[in-house]
């Protein structure tokens, strides 16, 4: 399969990871969702790890796995807050904020490495996002509540003003750009198929004591309300291993990146079609500042030949 293809599916795949974890996790009632959805995710994680050992020959070991264990821990506690903000938020807003995490990637390299690393389109880019995530913040705080109850009508859910919801999605950002920032660290002294896979292990362990957390708390699991964390798992996965092929071509890298780190623009537009999600003009001007952004730190890496 071509690069192209490949960008197209991680896209795909991880936008609708973000619909389905929505529509397991936004049941405000059930306050152990994210718990059972970081369940599904390592069972599926450790699926395929299992395949990846035994099938495709990847070697793994426990030094591996220690080695890698920051990196999975800042990318595992990310995501379980991710699946905790969706709860409190529209995945139209959470989305685009969890993925500006590569402008503090970029904020984090400035920070290290000074301004010789990061290009003037970086940099822009990288205030195109922080100006997205900030501005989405103050428009949905401050928005009237009359306008908020009008525009959720079409939908069966609420979401009432919330400092947390803003929060969780912001912690989510924070954590996966320190994982990042750590994976590229960490990745010049193991294999990447290797660390794939600890990653892959270590969430099946994080499932496992989720798991037990829930069994302690008596927690009900039901088939109708299950499927959905499952079926984003399948996706969260797959997309992931989508994105390991299509970024291995670094001959079209430049061009499948920004594909890519697009996908949370088709997550608003999932949202809007399948979980009637409406939001205002202002959020809309907010979100598009920050999807551009991210599309150009996307395009950024190829243009100022860091790859």
């Amino acid at each position: 399969m071509s690069w192209f293809w490949l960008s197209i599916l991680a896209l795909l795949c991880w936008s609708g990871s973000d619909v389905f974890s929505k529509l397991g996790c936004r049941d405000q009632q059930d306050k152990t969702a994210h718990l059972k959805m970081v369940v599904a995710v390592g069972v599926v994680m450790g699926i395929h790890a299992a395949v990846e050992v035994f099938v495709q020959g990847v070697a793994i070991d426990m030094h591996t796995i220690v080695t890698y264990l920051p990196v999975s821990l800042l990318y595992i506690f990310s995501m379980a807050l991710g699946y905790l903000g969706l709860r409190y938020i529209e995945l139209s807003v959470s989305s685009p904020i969890c993925n500006s995490s590569g402008a503090l990637v970029a904020i984090l390299t400035l920070a290290t490495a000074g301004l010789g690393s990061i290009s003037a389109l970086q940099l822009g880019a990288t205030a195109l996002v922080c100006a997205g995530v900030v501005g989405l913040g103050f428009v949905d705080m401050h928005e009237d509540d009359e306008a908020r109850a009008a525009r959720q009508s079409a939908s069966n859910y609420k979401y009432a003003k919330s400092f947390i919801a803003i929060l969780l999605p912001v912690l989510y950002c924070v954590l996966d750009a320190a994982g990042t920032f750590a994976d590229s660290l960490v990745l010049e002294t193991l294999d990447e198929d290797s660390a794939n896979v600890a990653y892959e292990l270590t969430f099946l362990a994080a499932g496992a004591v989720c798991l037990v957390i829930l069994l302690a708390k008596h927690a009900r699991f039901t088939p109708r309300q299950e499927a959905p964390k499952y079926i984003g798992a399948c996706f969260e996965t797959a997309g992931q291993l989508a994105y390991i092929y299509a970024i291995a071509d670094s001959e079209h890298v430049a061009l499948s990146a920004p594909i890519i780190s697009g996908y949370c623009l088709a997550s608003v537009i999932w949202s809007r079609l399948f979980l009637k999600e409406k939001l205002s003009r202002k959020h809309y001007i907010m979100i598009a500042l920050a999807v551009i952004g991210i599309i150009l730190l996307g395009l950024s890496d190829g243009l100022t030949g860091d790859v």
